[in-house]
């Protein structure tokens, strides 16, 4: 009997996350639409606002521009031999013209503009197409200061040049505003999508933070790590960095930011009182969430949160208000970094800021908003002068700290949150923590 309820209870559990998690197949179908709509529609308008009317994306096998892995049907998973995508905008037509100089179609978008048969020499077969469409600037994807847009490696860049007409060398520009552009912009069809992955990282993070993953005085953060790392993979995910739990309690002093990622103590026992936080984030129909939640380990006299914790809590939300209400269309990430972080420090409060781009990659392509280890804005390499753009999805990830007289120490409230920013402004993508998780859930018969 206690065999069964336990197998009835993984079923249950195992159904809600289900119900929102599309087979194989149908992933495929939804992805292979977002890319037709995105070819289609957005990227004309893309295209006509960097002012470069032929945008060539050139990789080869295992060695993926980051551009093109975006770019790729369902089906193929990395791209063939080399695999040339030219796209030829003809504004005063108004048509988009796809096409793969490769022996194949590249799904139903990108037709195959390339019989090695009649002609053998893929790079000629490239340069006859340029020249029968004689475009006024040739993009290609090389960057200084947008790594995701510096995919063009060195052997193709050369051959490239070889063999354009020097006459037409003048026409060769970064295609960097173009590919950032495109990476970092959503479709209305994305951003339905993208409400249902952080509603499954949100379900995630609340059974990981619960009694059915950790019972206090035995769990550790690392057992809770790999649950979560588990946990993707029976769902049949994906996650594009390992999970971190880390601890904050009374009798420890305040560390570097780098504690929470890569210098907390692993296999540490989890103990009532204990301040939990997670780091966390999947993958899922070419879109990526990161979110960063926290917990309470309830002691056994009580049914609530500490106050100053609730407090710390809602401190952190002010920060978050305070960066999302300078959010503004135009505005570099340094200049809204700087605005954020006086108008918080004004308010009372110790903030961190340090939010990223999030989307076709976890840090993706767009405006970044501070580094946690750059609080006076980041450098020209990292974006500097990048504006915010609307349709664009930001990790919303800062920090406050607090000082606990009750532990007689500080502690950090670290919180991440997926956000969207459009035509009418900023708001979450599926919400924010306003409440701490609570472990246990409290219970009628809880407390004295």
């Amino acid at each position: 009997m206690k065999k069964l309820l336990i197998l009835l209870v993984l079923f249950f559990s195992q159904t809600n996350y289900a119900q929102q998690v599309l087979p194989e197949k149908e992933r495929a179908r939804v992805v292979d639409g977002i890319l037709e709509d995105r070819f289609n529609i957005l990227l004309p308008q893309l295209m006509d606002a960097a002012e470069i009317d032929m945008w060539i994306v050139i990789s080869r096998e295992y060695n993926e521009d980051p551009v093109i892995k975006t770019m790729l049907p369902a089906t193929w998973l990395n791209a063939r031999r080399r695999t040339i995508l030219l796209f030829y905008r003809n504004k005063s037509k108004n048509i988009i013209e796809k096409l793969a100089v490769a022996r194949y179609n590249v799904g139903e978008s990108i037709v195959s503009a390339w019989d090695k048969e009649k002609q053998p020499d893929q790079w000629k077969r490239l340069m006859e197409l340029i020249e029968e469409r004689n475009p006024k600037k040739i993009g290609l994807n090389f960057s200084k200061d947008h790594n995701i847009a510096d995919g063009l490696d060195k052997t193709d860049y050369d051959e490239f040049m070889q063999y354009l007409p020097k006459r037409s060398h003048a026409k060769v520009v970064s295609a960097e505003q173009l590919a950032v552009r495109w990476i970092e912009t959503r479709t209305p069809r994305e951003m339905v999508i993208y409400n249902q992955l952080v509603d499954i990282t949100h379900d995630i993070i609340a059974e990981a933070f619960s009694e059915t993953v950790i019972t206090p005085g035995v769990t550790t953060t690392t057992e809770v790590e790999w649950w979560m790392r588990q946990k993707v993979t029976d769902l049949g995910l994906e996650t594009w960095f390992h999970p971190t739990v880390d601890v904050q309690r009374n009798n420890e002093k305040l560390v570097d930011h780098l504690y929470s990622f890569s210098g907390r103590p692993d296999d540490l026992v989890i103990l009532p009182g204990d301040l939990l936080h997670c780091d966390f984030g999947i993958t899922y129909l070419g879109l990526n969430t990161d979110c960063q939640e926290l917990a309470y380990v309830l002691k056994p006299e009580e049914k609530a949160a500490p106050k100053f914790l609730i407090d710390g809590l809602k401190d952190g939300n002010k920060v978050q208000d305070f960066l999302t209400v300078n959010m503004i269309k135009g505005k570099t990430g340094n200049e809204i970094l700087a605005k954020s972080l006086n108008d918080a420090k004004a308010g009372g409060l110790r903030p961190a800021i340090y939010t990223h781009p999030l989307g076709s990659y976890g840090h993706s392509a767009g405006t970044t908003i501070g580094m946690w280890d750059s609080q006076d804005g980041v450098m020209k390499d990292d974006g500097e002068n990048y504006p915010l753009n609307p349709n664009t999805v930001y990790a919303i990830e800062l920090n406050t700290t607090i000082h606990i007289p009750e532990w007689n120490r500080d502690i950090r409230i670290m919180l991440e949150e997926a956000g969207f920013y459009g035509e009418q402004g900023f708001r979450y993508v599926n919400g924010r923590q306003t409440e701490l998780l609570l472990i246990p859930r409290v219970k009628s018969h809880q407390g004295n």
